[in-house]
């Protein structure tokens, strides 16, 4: 481990040829390496996190429309964390410096929400990244110590890539059946039908997305599977467990040292879901919520 960072303590894993960096402030995946090839977009070790890179979101993962909600009856505000769009983003740990437990081929990193202004519960959380030899598998953990039930949703934000491949070049294929519709703050106003061009594959540069969707098609193993595919064939595929029921999609030419990114976000729930209330679940005391995703290349 080292901690020369803007993100803190770097931990370094290793497997065979697949390589891992995590940082200790957002218990972020900052970095995933097959031999040479980045499968996430890598930033520089001096720079905070570009755009919630690799970050864990939680307990609600996008944004809280002003940061108002309704806790069953009684209202709470949260703190205005977007200024640009007067919104709450992204829950309580994004700037938070995790406790790291690590071995050579896995970490985990562990932090606790505690009550505060808008968001009166106490939350364990944890999560564990291990190296597998085809890529990483996280896992994700959610506890209420709270004494009363508390509702509770989690996200994640990596920036993936075949990175020895123009990124514009590189087929996106997400198996969604409904996208949300958001207006100009980027919260949701409604639901449509997503476009199947998703489904059947599309040219990365050829897109422009900062977009939820649901319905996600599921695999016989019960995973959902996105993939980036490049010109050669190689895959990267994105998957995620039961409970993750969203994702968002976002594009960006904004990357440092990108000329073009996407990030693939796992979530339990879409934008504005303390509000909606889809995708929350009420934890009661003492119960724990585990959830699992990962990156594979093949």
């Amino acid at each position: 481990m080292n901690s020369a960072s803007p993100t803190g303590t770097q931990v370094h894993l290793q497997l065979g040829d697949v390589s891992a960096q995590i940082a200790q402030v957002g218990a972020s995946l900052r970095s995933l390496r097959i031999g040479s090839v980045d499968l996430i977009a890598p930033y520089p070790l001096e720079s905070p996190t570009p755009s919630c890179s690799g970050v864990v979101l939680a307990p609600w993962p996008n944004r809280v429309r002003d940061g108002r909600w309704d806790d069953e009856g009684t209202a709470r505000q949260l703190a205005i964390t977007e200024p640009k769009f007067a919104n709450a983003s992204h829950g309580l740990l994004r700037f938070t410096a995790y406790d790291v437990k690590e071995s050579a081929s896995a970490t985990t990193l562990s932090a606790t929400i505690f009550p505060q202004t808008g968001y009166p519960y106490l939350i364990e959380t944890s999560v564990t990244y291990a190296l597998r030899a085809d890529g990483i598998d996280v896992t994700h953990a959610l506890t209420n110590r709270s004494a009363t039930a508390a509702p509770v949703a989690l996200g994640t934000h990596p920036f993936v890539t075949i990175g020895d491949v123009d990124p514009h070049d590189l087929v996106l294929t997400v198996p969604a059946r409904t996208a949300f519709d958001t207006d100009e703050r980027m919260l949701p106003t409604g639901t449509r039908p997503a476009d199947a061009v998703l489904r059947d594959g599309v040219r990365l540069g050829d897109v422009s997305l900062d977009t939820g969707f649901t319905d996600l098609d599921r695999d016989a193993d019960g995973l959902v599977r996105h993939s980036l595919t490049a010109p050669d064939g190689r895959r990267l595929t994105l998957w995620q467990s039961a409970g993750f029921d969203v994702v968002q999609v976002y594009t960006t030419d904004k990357y440092p040292g990108q000329s073009l990114a996407v990030a693939i976000e796992p979530m339990t729930a879409p934008a504005d879901a303390l509000n909606s209330g889809l995708g929350i679940r009420r934890l009661a005391p003492g119960e724990t919520w585990t959830l699992q995703w990962g990156i594979t290349l093949d």
